[in-house]
């Protein structure tokens, strides 16, 4: 067997394969002897069946079979030896005449997309924001009286009025609506609606026209889980409201009991302090906002900068069989149109994992996935120990699928930090809203 490879240009070449006889003969007439062997043919006893007659039914095949086993070893072992970077996989070229499989000697040829070279300059990322959100004051206001009210208490009132908490059971027969939920005035468009209830009290049947009885069509429907199609139909008609509830929430005091039920116990011991735990809370919750508008902005510029060619045609021919189903050229093209900034990505990734060391040990995928899970359940309010944590992984990491999504959750988070630690970014802090708007473009 002789293998050679051809450079067509720097992005494409061709494997020349050349197989001769004695390279499958011996396994050829091996697997051929034990067809006899088994062989369950009319008018001769089994094992008995002559070798001619096997050969004349089953050489043919048995032959493509174990060429086609020789060239993907070989050709799978020769990319390697030669450290091919290729784009898709090896695509057969098709032969100008029929093959001859009684031939001594068959030529094959293999088309090739190769990674393109180039350079990854960092230095160019230096236009590039990363932001950082610092919350107004009115923010951390507005979450301070959220949490004052949390830790408040209830208290019981005749009638509804500004600002209590009414809880009734919605109902509509004809459409079988049956719904207990929470309301306050201030979210009533009706005036008819809204001064007839503040004289209502608990236990209390009130019915009203649905169509603009809330100023919020999309609270109408977190309150009653309706479809559009089901609001719709019941805009047409009235629905009957009995009081169950009418209560006053009165926000908690800012002393030290409620400071010790928000954080552990003489961390915060003042209004100011309670403040400052709060936007500092804010603003981790926001970090990952900011950090995926980075990385967003990040993979943009790069994929934008860094100019290399693609084996275009080659990635087009590959792409029609690749999938499930063979595509049309036209079809082929257009997945190319659509993959081809992310095909880029990839690339440039691959260059910083490979020239940066960053690549994932299973030491640190286990670590990433043992916090995960921890955190996970923290939020359900428990306390995970090191034994039940270390199970859990372990289940995670046996699904294929799982370990590939947390995976590269991982490598996404080391990419980040490496562009962090070492390009030279534009460091901007700036309010929820500001981001906001310069982020996205909107208010």
């Amino acid at each position: 067997m002789n293998i050679s490879k051809t450079d067509l240009d720097a992005l494409n070449a061709v494997i020349k394969i050349t197989v001769d006889r004695s390279d499958y003969e011996t396994k050829v007439n091996t697997v051929l002897s034990d067809y006899r062997k088994n062989a369950n043919i009319p008018g001769f006893r089994k094992g008995h069946v002559p070798m001619g007659m096997i050969k004349k039914q089953y050489q043919q095949a048995v032959t493509a079979d174990e060429v086609n086993k020789l060239l993907r070893e070989n050709l799978e072992k020769f990319i390697k030896e030669e450290n091919l970077d290729l784009l898709g996989n090896p695509l057969p070229k098709a032969a100008d005449e029929e093959l001859d499989w009684n031939a001594d000697q068959m030529d094959f040829e293999f088309e090739l997309g190769l990674a393109p070279k180039f350079e990854v300059k960092l230095d160019q990322l230096k236009k590039v924001v990363q932001y950082e959100i610092d919350p107004e004051a009115k923010m951390v206001n507005e979450q301070l009286d959220y949490i004052r009210k949390q830790y408040g208490k209830l208290v019981s009132q005749k009638n509804p009025d500004k600002d209590f908490e009414i809880t009734a059971q919605f109902r509509n027969e004809e459409l079988e609506i049956e719904k207990i939920s929470g309301f306050k005035l201030d979210d009533l468009k009706s005036k008819k609606a809204l001064k007839s209830l503040k004289e209502e009290t608990v236990n209390s049947l009130v019915n009203f026209p649905v169509k603009g009885l809330f100023k919020d069509d999309e609270l109408l429907k977190r309150l009653l889980s309706l479809e559009d199609d089901k609001l719709e139909e019941l805009k047409a008609s009235n629905i009957t409201l009995e009081i169950k509830e009418i209560n006053e929430r009165i926000p908690a005091e800012l002393n030290q009991e409620l400071f010790d039920k928000i954080y552990a116990p003489g961390t915060v011991t003042s209004e100011d302090e309670l403040k400052e735990q709060i936007k500092k809370d804010l603003q981790k919750q926001f970090e990952p906002q900011a950090d995926q508008k980075l990385l967003n902005d990040i993979t943009e510029f790069l994929v934008e900068k860094t100019k290399f060619k693609l084996p275009a045609d080659f990635l087009k021919r590959w792409m029609q069989t690749s999938g499930k189903e063979e595509l049309t050229p036209e079809q082929a093209a257009e997945e190319y149109d659509k993959s081809e900034k992310g095909i880029r990505y990839q690339l440039i990734e691959g260059q910083i994992i490979t020239e940066n060391k960053l690549d994932i040990s299973f030491e640190e995928l286990k670590d990433f996935a043992g916090t995960l899970v921890a955190n996970q359940m923290r939020q359900y309010g428990q306390e995970p120990e090191e034994k039940q944590i270390e199970g859990i992984v372990s289940n995670i990491l046996t699904n294929q699928e799982e370990t590939r999504r947390i995976s590269e959750q991982l490598m996404s988070n080391k990419i980040l930090t490496f562009f962090k630690e070492n390009a030279p970014l534009k460091q901007k802090k700036v309010g929820f809203d500001a981001f906001v708007k310069e982020a996205y473009g909107k208010a």
